[in-house]
């Protein structure tokens, strides 16, 4: 038995998600500070957070956040492992 099975506070659900090309099992969390992220481990959801990481993040978003949304809106509509990702969480 799982010590996550004791603690129903856990409720990290499975989700696919993209890696690169390929489509993968991850947990989207259900609780701690990324709650509602997707993340490949159960264990990163209570991670702290790296403040180096998140204030370079917040810059880049800051200089590129409109060229990073059109990218993104584009790939999730043309990228064949996107398309069938979408299709596989609708199912859940």
């Amino acid at each position: 038995m799982l010590l996550r099975e004791f603690f129903n506070e856990l409720e990290e659900k499975q989700v696919w998600a993209r890696s690169g090309k390929k489509i993968v099992r991850k947990y989207r969390c259900g609780s701690g500070r990324r709650k509602g992220r997707v993340v490949a481990k159960i264990a990163q959801c209570f991670a702290a957070p790296d403040i180096k990481k998140s204030v370079k993040f917040k810059q880049t978003k800051k200089r590129l956040g409109k060229r990073l949304t059109r990218k993104a809106k584009r790939t999730k509509r043309i990228n064949p492992a996107s398309r069938r990702l979408k299709s596989l969480n609708k199912r859940r």
